[in-house]
Order: structure tokens, then C-alpha cells, then sequence
């Protein structure tokens, strides 16, 4: 998997390439010291995951992101990067499109999962910390304009992505098998004009869909 590095302290882009490069699967192929070059340097080469980090000079993390799927055909997706995890700029970054987000005090090991699964983009990643942000800061609207759109099944398969539950999980609690899931999921994103399981359940909490616990 292809990774680009975005965030103005060089120190923090060093750790970051040095733990990414040490994993076999993993190619740090860029570096980016704000926003404007991390949207030039994906356009370049093509990642498959970007780190973002959410508090840039110039053009941030948030506006970086939207431009980054807004130019490209095939955009990669990004993980934003911060030091607060109840950071309203976090929740405007999902908000746009960003796939999840990590805490620089992360693990190496936490760091590299996120890229993974991220990738494969089979479930949310670290979805408690996920549901926390959506409940705190979503703007709450009427639920039916979204439950309209959706069948019974797809209702049901979009209450258990926002548990923060893979398509393997959903599958067994349905008795159901893993392609009619995936299906679902992908009839979901469409409806709801998701990219992935993020943007699903951030408008899922949006519309009061989904209420906190």
C-alpha cells in the first residue's frame, strides 16, 4: 500500500515514514509540509492512504482533504492526524470525507492498523472514538428523510455499521452471507452518498438516524 506523509513538523513526517517503512506491505512514497503540496504530491503519486494532519499552516487538514477528492478521479483515503481527539476541525474533516482519524500519541502499532484497515475499508476504524465525535458535534436534523431512502435490511445493516461492526460481524449477527452485506453496504453508501462506512454513520448521526448510547 502506497502512503504520502502530510504535516508541517518534519520531525513528525520522519517518525511517521521510519514506522510505516519498517512494515513490508507499506510504501512511504511522499512527503507533504502543508496542504496545497500534500493535494499536488497525491495528485503525483497516486497514494493509496493519506496522513493528514488536521492543523496546517495555509490550507489545513480539512480543506486539504476536500480538495483531494474533489480533483481526483480515484482519490486515496486519508487519515487525519491531531492532538486532540474531541478537535471540532476532526469532526469537519470526516464531515468532508477524511476516513478516520489518529491521535499523534498513537502507537506504532495502532498507526500501522489504522493504514490497514483504512485501505480495506471493511469497518470504521477505532468507531467508539468515531461515535463520540459524530455525537458530539452533529447537527441534528429529522430522521425520516433518510430512513425514507433506505429498505428495512438497509436500515438494519447501516445500525450496525455505526456500532463500528466489519461486514463478516454484520453478516453472522443477520445470518446472512458476507456478499448480500456487502451489497447492502454498498447500496447504503450509494443512497446516503457516502464514499465509505464513515461518512455513512456521520450522516446517520446527522439526521438522528442513530442517537447516542
Amino acid at each position: 500500500m502506497r502512503v504520502l506523509v502530510a504535516d508541517d513538523e518534519r520531525l513528525v513526517r520522519t517518525a511517521l515514514r521510519a514506522i510505516l517503512g519498517a512494515e513490508p506491505d507499506l510504501d512511504v512514497v511522499g512527503e507533504a509540509a502543508n496542504g496545497d503540496e500534500a493535494v499536488t504530491r497525491a495528485g503525483e503519486l497516486r497514494p493509496d492512504v493519506v496522513l493528514m494532519d488536521v492543523r496546517m499552516p495555509g490550507t489545513d487538514g480539512i480543506r486539504a482533504t476536500e480538495a483531494l477528492l474533489a480533483t481526483m478521479d480515484e482519490p486515496p483515503r486519508v487519515i487525519v492526524v491531531t492532538t486532540f481527539e474531541n478537535d471540532s476541525y476532526v469532526y469537519e474533516a470526516l464531515r468532508v470525507g477524511a476516513s478516520g482519524f489518529l491521535l499523534k500519541r498513537s502507537a506504532a502499532e495502532d498507526l500501522v492498523r489504522a493504514v490497514r484497515l483504512v485501505a480495506h475499508s471493511d469497518s470504521l476504524l477505532f468507531p467508539a472514538a468515531v461515535r463520540a465525535l459524530a455525537a458530539r458535534h452533529a447537527r441534528r436534523e429529522r430522521a425520516g428523510a433518510l430512513r425514507a431512502r433506505l429498505t428495512e435490511r438497509e436500515a438494519q445493516v447501516l445500525r450496525l455499521m455505526a456500532q463500528g461492526l466489519n461486514n463478516a460481524e454484520i453478516a453472522a449477527r443477520l445470518s446472512v452471507g458476507a456478499q448480500t452485506v456487502k451489497s447492502h453496504v454498498a447500496a447504503v453508501l450509494a443512497k446516503l452518498g457516502a464514499r465509505d462506512r464513515t461518512q455513512a454513520v456521520i450522516a446517520a448521526y446527522e439526521h438522528g438516524f442513530v442517537t447516542p448510547g
